[in-house]
């Protein structure tokens, strides 16, 4: 089957995807983008996390034919378009991850940061601990204790909402 899907707002298609076929194998082997890790298979470790119509979802759960005429965004996508000569830089949620030392192997990183990323959509000022690690519950990092990941996202959330001095 064919599978039409805009991607980080490109639209994207896929031939000859067989039924069974996950989005997260279309995303890595087909389409090119290997942001977004295979590590589980099973939802288990959301190294794979995607968003699908702006929700983060695992990507090696989501059947290749459900995402047929949805859009898209990985890890990649985040990436802020650069100057003229096309060169992108970091999201602020991927450059704390950098600046905090929370990029380890760097294999749970891609949907950590996309959680990430959807946490702090949604949230004024810096969430409270509890907050930032429920929303990262999905996502597990065998290189670390987490603290520097919850750095990460605390320093992410400071920089988007600064607090003016007292």
């Amino acid at each position: 089957m064919r599978v039409n899907v805009t991607v980080n707002g490109r639209p994207m298609t896929a031939d000859d995807v067989w039924e069974g076929e996950s989005l997260l194998y279309v995303l890595r082997e087909r389409l090119g983008l290997p942001g977004a890790k295979n590590a589980c298979e099973q939802g288990e470790c959301g190294s794979c996390t995607v968003y699908l119509d702006s929700a983060p979802v695992c990507a090696c759960l989501v059947a290749a034919g459900q995402a047929e005429g949805r859009e898209v965004v990985t890890v990649e996508g985040l990436a802020v378009g650069g100057g003229p000569s096309g060169e992108t830089g970091l999201h602020e949620v991927q450059r704390a991850f950098v600046d905090a030392g929370a990029v380890q192997c760097g294999f749970c990183t891609p949907g950590l940061v996309v959680q990430a990323h959807a946490l702090l959509a949604g949230a004024e000022g810096v969430p409270p601990d509890a907050d930032i690690r429920e929303a990262l519950a999905g996502n597990l990092c065998r290189c670390t204790g987490y603290e520097k990941i919850l750095d990460a996202v605390r320093l992410a959330a400071a920089r988007r909402h600064p607090h003016p001095p007292p």
